[in-house]
């Protein structure tokens, strides 16, 4: 019996010595000292023997048991260190893979620009809740629930009296409801509208400002606005304003840029027109100002909005919308 185990014992100190991989030692582990393995076969076997023999056999059989389950570790430990372990195809003599850093997205470098731009001329950004009631997305800004404007807006509901903000100028009304001119704000952000193209995404970014104060006319709006896309773009981007309408501002305006890719000849950029739409604007309507108890014979202001993701495009000549969202590291490693 004695000489069986000394048999098992060389054997699997052999294969010990041998092995290379994390799993053939876990194999020998297992086919020695596992349930069903010799060794452990070894010792209920001692019980068989006759009485005199079993303490040398058992003392024999725990011996052995143990030397191999050392011989196991240590051959465990000696892969670990000399990364000899091929089964996981690695190669230990291979440099080091180097993470790449990482870098601000292009819709925040925008954003940040934006700001940066903004605040140097005397702006404050605020920021203001995503999930918004009924009244200040919609009727503080002068759209009552039977305005014909509403139909301009493709609403996330949440249910008959919230909604996901359809704009981030609901940030204005909250502000004025709060201070006494002078007000001077911008208010960047997500929006929410039901609309997906190259164009357009379900979720975007705009910015919104907003200036309220004695003697504010359009000629400051104008001069604001130009003052932004000159450092946006650059000096030679030329300007212009078109009447349109915005429930919450009167007189509105669109404002233009000249083309940044043919600078006004015609492309497919701008539809052969020269020109670009960059953002909306106009003088603060009344009755916004009369809701959150503005004395209307005394302050007038100005408000525009715009979206990120559009001066983004501009700026770095995208062409799709969606591949802001697409994650794709290509994309995001050119900014």
């Amino acid at each position: 019996m004695v000489e069986s185990i000394d048999q098992i014992r060389a054997a699997a100190l052999k294969e010990i010595d041998t092995a290379t991989t994390v799993d053939a030692v876990q194999d020998i582990n297992t086919r020695y000292l596992g349930r069903k393995g010799l060794m452990t076969q070894a010792l209920r076997a001692v019980s068989q023997l006759p009485a005199d023999d079993r303490p040398a056999a058992g003392r024999k059989a725990n011996e052995v048991k143990q030397a191999i389950a050392a011989a196991c570790l240590a051959a465990l430990e000696r892969i670990e260190r000399d990364g000899a372990d091929q089964s996981a195809g690695i190669d230990v003599s291979l440099p080091g893979r180097k993470t790449a850093p990482g870098s601000r997205h292009p819709i925040t470098l925008i954003t940040t620009r934006i700001c940066d731009i903004f605040t140097r001329m005397g702006f404050e950004v605020v920021e203001g809740p995503e999930v918004e009631s009924d009244y200040y997305n919609f009727e503080a800004l002068n759209i009552p629930k039977d305005h014909p404007a509403r139909d301009m807006q493709d609403t996330f509901y949440v249910s008959d009296d919230i909604v996901l903000r359809t704009h981030t100028s609901p940030t204005q009304p909250r502000v004025m409801e709060k201070r006494q001119p002078p007000v001077r704000i911008i208010a960047p952000g997500k929006v929410y509208r039901c609309d997906s193209d190259i164009t357009h995404t379900p979720m975007f970014h705009q910015v919104e400002g907003l200036l309220v104060d004695e003697n504010v006319s359009f000629g400051d709006l104008k001069g604001t606005l130009t003052s932004f896309v000159h450092q946006m773009f650059d000096t030679q981007t030329r300007v212009r304003f078109r009447p349109s309408f915005f429930p919450f501002t009167e007189p509105s305006a669109e404002v233009d840029i000249l083309c940044v890719i043919c600078r006004g000849k015609g492309c497919r950029v701008c539809s052969q027109t020269g020109w670009l739409e960059i953002l909306g604007s106009g003088m603060v309507h009344p009755a916004v100002l009369e809701n959150v108890g503005y004395d209307t014979a005394r302050y007038t202001g100005f408000a525009f909005g715009m979206g990120v993701e559009r001066i983004a495009m501009l700026k770095y000549g995208i062409d799709d919308i969606r591949r802001y969202y697409e994650n794709d590291i290509r994309f995001l490693r050119q900014f």
